[in-house]
């Protein structure tokens, strides 16, 4: 019975040892896959490799990986990174032999060309996929599984390379009808590659040297410096060879961005700056950082995910921010492995390092599997109308403005935000609203606009001093700090505008370094004295305001300088005069213009001053110019008919049904013999018909009675409005503490299913389910044997009983 029963167990261990083979062996790819990223020798480009490399393990990606590591001779003598990865050097590219051209992405299709006719590893490959080295792998990237083809490479969706709808492809290719608006993620047959290398790198060379059609409304590039040659090589080169893609725009995501319902990304992409809640990231910070090689530093940490669960309610939008802070813990898991394995001693323990050594994390970053959904490709008829969507190209925008809790502000609102929606401007549009926590109880115009709600700086907490102005710094820089914000460049504008059509950065040319204005010539302290005595680079100063394009980066450093001298000029009152300041009032009240322009000069951000932007009503057109704003800050004439904004000051516009300002002249009896004044007239005209219609719109939205007459609200519906939100500091303050509360949790209740349990506890009991099951069989198998066992005994022992009888 012992022979038979260790024969048992033998037999079941084979049989157990065959099952894992076969799984194995069913997870083995049929085909040979080859993955290949391109980098520099250059501290920048290490970081993203242990990044890459350790999600290429982590997510079980078949095949192998290969670094194609662009390096001059010079650099490779102090070169520190030839560990970080399987590396076929190739030679760098990035200063042109020919042309002496610096352009370091040449090394991209250079590198592959080089690998192709030089590796031994080329020569035994079916199937290569391409990557960027700042991408993070989150599932299996099986090109035959996602629907690459020989003839039909799979790829990611670049939609911004409108080059491909233009002349640009009809310059570069003798099939531009062939051009494909892809690139990221590339997943293709060997001998696909093999036809497209060579092309890709001439094409490059090619669209590099265009410098005529470098401009943003031909490439989509907004820094119109041809850096994104590269690109369009890649994509006239496939044209030129008769190679269409399959064209995915799921499988990868940029960090910042919520996937689609039902998507599962399987590669993230952190080429552009994200943020979540407070907490951003953005690669270029991290240029020359020796993160690798510094033991036991980590990039700054997101939120928790118990955080998030916080910061947004809408499921979807949450799965974008998880992505987000998914993208920096494995960059930073990875750095904790890489440390560990180069010698460096064990991290100092924090709760931070804890979780990411953690089950739960384990859990939380397994390999994902691609859903139905993420495979679905792009037809072409679906491209057409992708490809025409103005708002997908270029980088996220979010317009603010700046007001206070009166009727003032609330009619100003009313029609900004009617304006914004007939504009087409992209992006969001956020109202910074600053209130006092006696005027926040009493406030009726909370249904608006989208709201930031803003402590009120209009007495001065510390001075004393009342200055309504300096709310509009002092909102910026709260927003800023409190504000979940997803935008690259942000649009400030004042509540007395009205916008005509869209104010865009790639349109103004505005980059990072570079914001755009429009001109306040009446800042004479920019030239005088004044600019002396409160910055240390007085030649920097714009006369600029109004309209502000600027980046997300180039704002948060300046918020807090633009607050510091607002209040710097507003102290100084020996030097408010008008001779000094411009301000005709002499009383000081264009500080926060000067806090702006002195702001931007301490940090030698200068602007492009742009006239084509803004015209205040009353002022005469440039022929031609079709002008994207009113301000009416200033009072201005029709004939016998005026408008001065200063008038309406406390009359409610917004509450009282059908309230409207006076009409101005019908256009038909302007005179049209003067065209300047004409076309004066029919602007300013056209300013307030737009005001008007804006309230009428608002009151017909109120159910205000159809019979016309001017009313107020009734108290049923004034209560309605008005809501009672309690202290507001305090209100925020609290939700902070909440936010920073119970940290011994944060790992708890990310995932639930329908049953509501935390994914960490059903993991454990599974666990447990699985150990006593276990236990419970050998229980079983030893109670089994013992009886059989006892038996043998007693029969044994009543036969020799029996015989001794």
């Amino acid at each position: 019975m012992e022979k038979i029963s260790i024969l048992l167990s033998l037999l079941m261990l084979g049989l157990a040892i065959c099952t894992v083979e076969k799984v194995k062996a069913a997870q083995k790819a049929p085909w040979r896959i080859q993955t290949l990223f391109s980098v520099e020798c250059q501290n920048y480009f290490d970081w993203q490799t242990v990044g890459l490399m350790h999600s290429f393990r982590k997510a079980k990606q078949p095949g192998h990986i290969t670094r194609l590591l662009s390096c001059t001779e010079e650099q490779k003598k102090t070169y520190r990174g030839m560990h970080l990865a399987p590396t076929f050097e190739v030679p760098s590219m990035s200063k042109h032999p020919r042309t002496g051209d610096w352009y370091p992405a040449i090394n991209k299709p250079a590198g592959v060309l080089h690998w192709l006719k030089h590796s031994k590893d080329a020569e035994n490959i079916d199937w290569v996929i391409i990557l960027d080295a700042d991408m993070i792998i989150r599932g299996r990237i099986v090109p035959w599984k996602l629907g690459a083809e020989k003839g039909r490479p799979v790829a990611a969706y670049y939609g911004y390379l409108r080059g491909c709808d233009n002349i640009l492809a009809q310059l570069h290719t003798k099939h531009p009808e062939l051009c494909d608006k892809v690139g990221g993620l590339l997943a293709m047959h060997i001998d696909d590659l093999r036809s497209l290398a060579p092309m890709w790198l001439s094409k490059t060379e090619e669209v590099r040297q265009d410098r005529a059609h470098w401009g943003v409304n031909i490439t989509g590039d907004i820094y119109e410096k041809g850096w994104i040659s590269e690109m369009y090589g890649y994509s006239f080169g496939a044209a030129e060879v008769g190679l269409r893609h399959k064209i995915n725009d799921n499988l990868m995501i940029y960090p910042g961005y919520a996937p689609r319902e039902g998507v599962e990304p399987i590669l993230l992409h952190y080429g552009l700056p994200f943020r979540v809640g407070n907490w951003s990231f953005s690669k270029a910070d991290h240029d020359e950082d020796e993160i690798v090689y510094n033991c036991g530093r980590l990039f700054p940490q997101p939120p928790y995910p118990r955080e998030v669960m916080q910061l947004e309610i809408d499921p979807n939008l949450r799965r974008g921010l998880f992505l987000s802070i998914e993208c920096v813990n494995i960059l930073n898991e990875a750095l904790l492995l890489h440390h560990a394995a180069n010698g460096c001693p064990k991290p100092v323990w924090s709760k931070y390092v804890n979780f990411l050594k953690s089950r739960a994390f384990a859990e939380l970053t397994k390999p994902k599997i691609v859903t139905p959904a993420t495979l679905q490709v792009m037809e072409d008829t679906v491209q057409k109308h992708i490809d025409h969507d103005a708002t997908r190209p270029y980088p996220k925008i979010h317009t603010v403005f700046s007001t206070e809790c009166t009727p003032y502000f609330d009619w100003q609102t009313v029609g900004l935000m009617y304006s914004f929606r007939l504009s087409g401007q992209p992006g969001n549009i956020t109202r910074l609203l600053s209130c006092s926590d006696a005027d926040l109880k009493l406030y009726k115009g909370h249904n608006l606009a989208p709201t930031h709600y803003v402590p009120s700086m209009s007495q001065h907490p510390l001075t004393g001093d009342w200055y309504p102005a300096i709310n509009k710094p002092a909102a910026v820089l709260h927003w800023l700090n409190h504000a979940n914000i997803d935008a690259e460049f942000v649009v400030i504008l004042d509540a007395d505008m009205i916008m005509r059509g869209p104010i865009t950065p790639w349109e103004f040319k505005a980059a990072r370094g570079k914001p755009v204005s429009t001109p306040y010539d009446y800042l004479i302290g920019c030239d005088n004295e004044l600019a002396k005595l409160h910055t240390s680079h007085p030649e920097a100063c714009d006369k600029v305001g109004g309209v502000i394009i600027m980046h997300m980066d180039d704002l948060r450093k300046f918020a807090l300088l633009w607050l510091h001298k607002t209040e710097e000029v507003r102290a100084d009152r020996v030097h408010y005069a008008r001779n000094i300041t411009g301000d005709i009032y002499e009383s000081g009240w264009i500080s926060e213009m000067y806090g702006y322009s002195f702001g931007a000069a301490e940090l030698k951000l200068r602007h492009t001053i742009n006239r084509e932007i803004m015209i205040y009503p009353g002022y005469i057109p440039e022929p031609g110019i079709k002008y994207r704003v009113f301000h009416y800050g200033l009072e201005f004439k029709v004939g016998n008919w005026s408008f001065d904004k200063a008038e309406w000051r406390e009359v409610d516009m917004v509450n009282r049904c059908w309230a409207k300002f006076p009409e101005p002249p019908d256009p038909s009896t302007l005179d049209h013999n003067d065209e300047d004044n004409l076309q004066r007239d029919s602007l300013s005209i056209e300013c307030v018909k737009t005001l008007n219609e804006a309230l009428h719109l608002h009151h017909e939205r109120m159910n205000c009675p159809k019979d016309g007459s001017i009313s107020k609200l009734n108290a049923t519906e004034e209560s309605e409005i008005s809501r009672k939100l309690g202290n507001f500091s305090k209100n925020f303050d609290s939700k902070e503490n909440r936010m920073s509360a119970n940290d011994s949790e944060e790992m708890a209740s990310v995932q639930k299913d329908g049953t509501g349990i935390p994914s960490s506890f059903r993991f454990f009991w599974v666990l447990f389910l699985c150990a006593f099951s276990v236990l419970g069989f050998l229980v079983i198998v030893f109670l089994v044997h013992s009886g059989h066992k006892r038996k043998g005994m007693k029969m044994k022992h009543h036969r020799t009983r029996r015989r001794n009888l």
